[in-house]
């Protein structure tokens, strides 16, 4: 069996600087995804619900070096007690950043496959709306 991993990359019409502001604080986070109460630094983390409030995901942040490279564990209720791993890489290009995302370590097997299913489309739609934000500023 082979491990499940979602890639994705997108370009977005902003410095390094700025992506890496809709990635870490409170702030840009909600306007995306979804807000943590402090910005993401390495240490533990948790992210809440923009409208509900709710404790949506939480983790550990392993890595965090501004403008280059956030890497975090990823859980949610969804996914019980298993612990994945997100990796953000941002790399300067001309006119703005590629963003790219590595979400590795997610639960296996036939059952789990509507949770990825439902992860990777989540992935594409936050995506979405940041770079619809980070183009409009």
């Amino acid at each position: 069996m082979t491990d499940t991993v979602l890639r994705k990359s997108i370009y977005l019409k902003a410095t390094p600087e700025k992506v890496w502001a809709y990635l870490t604080d409170p702030q840009k986070l909600a306007i995306w995804f979804h807000k943590p109460k402090t910005p993401l630094v390495e240490g533990a983390y948790a992210m809440y619900g923009t409208e509900s409030g709710n404790k949506l995901m939480w983790g550990d942040v392993s890595v965090a070096e501004p403008f280059s490279r956030l890497e975090y564990t990823f859980t949610i209720a969804q996914m019980g007690d298993h612990v994945s791993t997100v990796k953000w890489t941002l790399q300067e290009v001309p006119g703005g950043t590629n963003l790219s995302l590595l979400h590795e370590g997610l639960p296996q097997g036939e059952e789990a496959f509507g949770l990825t299913l439902a992860l990777d489309k989540g992935w594409d739609e936050h995506l979405g709306r940041m770079r619809v934000s980070a183009h409009e500023e």
